[in-house]
């Protein structure tokens, strides 16, 4: 590992509910589940917070159920655009479910989300639908006084449009996964929201030269794992120094990482990313996304409930 892994890190966005982290790939089980070896490689890559995504009702309910099994986590509680269509046999019950759930378990709930607009994936969700239930869970966060964790694809007017009468009505929030133009970042930095990056942030030379321009203090860094490895397609790669050894999963060898499968502790890789494309010293990089992050999701803290 890098001098980084000496840093500290607060991975803002890590689906650790997916049935990967336990061996299970679309529904068959490659190797014994390695869930304890991925927290442990994170801690010892100073990985001390991590916020589990809840992006369903079910998959909020097994978050909530693994931050108060796991110190350091956390987890939000919430609808991703894509799964939207979940609200429509009974709206207000669903967002009364999820609001309970909220309610029941402040000690490791800390945000709404994930919630936002994805036009990129249109055939699981259509527009109108992704931004009623947006708008919808704008009103949770309001009554829960929880900040936002927000998903943005190709979708930057209509999300402007949905956010800024909104954003008085909001305690803070972060756009994660960003990929998206200067201009629109730097919008939303303006409104106060800070921009989360991982490796899906860091592809091409032009997502570079958007995280170029934007002020360190304003940045989360996230794995988004699962997904959003950095792979050496990818024009970050160049600034890579943390490099694993990684096998295909049905070539698992314990302690090793798995090919293609993302995890916290390769939130390492994202720092030397952005601190390498900004020409800026990864300790400071890492502790303004550390600090942002604690400040805004700092709440709880996992194991609460043991």
């Amino acid at each position: 590992m890098s001098s980084a892994a000496r840093l500290r890190f607060f991975d803002i966005g890590a689906n650790l509910t997916d049935p990967v982290f336990r061996g299970v790939y679309r529904g068959k089980q490659k190797h014994p589940s390695d869930f304890a070896q991925i927290l442990q490689r994170a801690r010892d890559a100073g990985v001390e917070r991590m916020m589990v995504t809840g992006t369903n009702l079910a998959d909020s309910k097994e978050a909530v159920e693994m931050a108060k099994q796991n110190e350091g986590i956390t987890c939000t509680v919430g609808c991703h655009p894509t799964r939207c269509k979940e609200f429509l046999d009974d709206p207000e019950a669903y967002y009364k479910s999820l609001q309970a759930l909220i309610e029941e378990n402040r000690s490791v709930v800390v945000a709404v989300g994930e919630t936002g607009l994805d036009y990129d994936r249109l055939q699981f969700c259509p527009k109108d639908v992704q931004a009623t239930y947006f708008k919808r869970q704008i009103d949770l966060a309001e009554a829960t006084q929880l900040p936002m964790f927000l998903h943005l694809r190709n979708a930057h007017d209509d999300f402007l449009h949905i956010m800024e009468p909104n954003r008085h009505r909001i305690v803070g929030g972060v756009v994660h996964s960003y990929d998206g133009p200067l201009d629109v970042a730097l919008r939303l930095i303006e409104m106060g929201f800070y921009i989360g990056l991982n490796g899906c942030s860091l592809r091409k030379e032009e997502n570079l030269d958007v995280v170029k321009h934007l002020p360190t203090d304003k940045l989360m860094l996230e794995t988004d794992c699962p997904w959003c490895e950095v792979r050496p397609s990818h024009a970050g790669f160049q600034y890579v120094k943390t490099k694993v050894q990684a096998k295909k999963a049905d070539k698992w060898e314990d302690g090793k990482y798995v090919k293609s499968r993302n995890e916290p502790a390769l939130i390492t890789q994202v720092l030397e990313i952005v601190s390498g494309c900004k020409g800026e010293d990864p300790e400071v990089v890492a502790e303004h996304a550390f600090t942002n992050a604690q400040r805004m999701f700092g709440g709880g803290g996992g194991g609460g409930d043991k």
